[in-house]
């Protein structure tokens, strides 16, 4: 009898931590300028739906500046549909091709015309809903174009801000849109927000460079004839640039909490700015051809691409 009661007290606390660690994944929602000018985002996009089974992702949302539209993240979603009974033969967490356009929504397709946001696109009032229907969590919104999105839904529902979190990939994403990004620094000043204007350049320039681990190189064994992800990778750039890839990789390996702790997304400082936000780590030891925190990236250049490819052998 006593071992019986034992199994099931075991069996109850197996269930628990297994609830406990689906609760824990991360909440993302993605702002993306993919389709536009430059193809990294289709890029960043084939490696984050590759681990999508580590996220709950909430959104994914077409911010451009330029052509992009919401039709290419679901060009992208195509190629995760058809690998898709591959992936969900090594984890059942992998969501659905359908879900994942449910979710899929156009944001802003022009940069904000006035010191103060006016409008109210799509994307951003789907932020503000997955926000507001998320209130015990963080939700993490990754910004790898222009972060006009962001500022709309900040401006017109402010309380979002207690649970967003922010990690923007910024340099030429911010020259699209400066007036989205200067709201909301002058703003804002309480809002939790990384901004990465250097630091994710460590993800193609610098660290383990040599034989299979150059960019060309890796993409050709690892990538291409890798399913229709990495056709779909293949077919937009031969080689490695994937600038806004470091703020999924922060998620992989690291605390999400704490932006100061070494991550495969780098690691960052406060400026005294505000309480919760930080920015490249200026330390000269860091920088790589001359961009700051550039190394708290390429260190783990390595490591990072070894599990890439681990996972891009599933669609061979």
């Amino acid at each position: 009898m006593m071992k019986h009661i034992l199994l099931i007290v075991c069996l109850l606390l197996f269930v628990g931590m297994s609830i406990q660690v689906e609760a824990q994944k991360p909440k993302i929602i993605v702002s993306t300028d993919i389709g536009g000018s430059d193809p990294d985002d289709f890029q960043s996009m084939v490696h984050l739906l590759v681990y999508a089974d580590k996220f709950e992702i909430l959104g994914l949302i077409s911010s451009p500046p330029h052509n992009g539209r919401v039709e290419h993240i679901f060009e992208a979603i195509d190629a995760y549909e058809n690998d898709f009974p591959k992936l969900q033969g090594q984890s059942t967490a992998f969501p659905e091709p359908d879900y994942l356009r449910k979710i899929s929504k156009q944001g802003a397709i022009d940069p904000q015309s006035s010191e103060i946001p006016e409008s109210l696109s799509e994307g951003a009032a789907f932020i503000i809903s997955q926000i507001r229907a998320n209130p015990d969590y963080p939700v993490y919104v990754l910004v790898w174009g222009s972060i006009t999105d962001v500022a709309q839904a900040v401006h017109h529902d402010p309380d979002i801000k207690k649970n967003l979190r922010v990690y923007s990939i910024g340099s030429w994403n911010t020259d699209q849109d400066p007036k989205s990004r200067d709201y909301l620094f002058k703003n804002h000043k309480d809002l939790w927000w990384i901004e990465n204007n250097t630091t994710f350049r460590g993800m193609y320039m610098g660290g383990e460079q040599s034989g299979e681990y150059g960019n060309i190189s890796f993409v050709e064994k690892n990538i291409k004839e890798h399913g229709f992800l990495g056709k779909l990778f293949w077919e937009q750039k031969k080689d490695i640039k994937m600038g806004d890839t470091p703020s999924v990789l922060y998620f992989l390996q690291g605390n999400p909490e704490n932006p100061e702790s070494a991550s495969w997304g780098g690691s960052f400082v406060k400026t005294g700015h505000g309480p919760n936000y930080w920015t490249d780590n200026p330390d000269l030891s860091l920088v790589e051809n001359n961009r700051p925190g550039a190394k708290t990236v390429n260190q783990w250049r390595k490591e990072f691409l070894e599990d890439w490819a681990k996972r891009m052998k599933w669609l061979k």
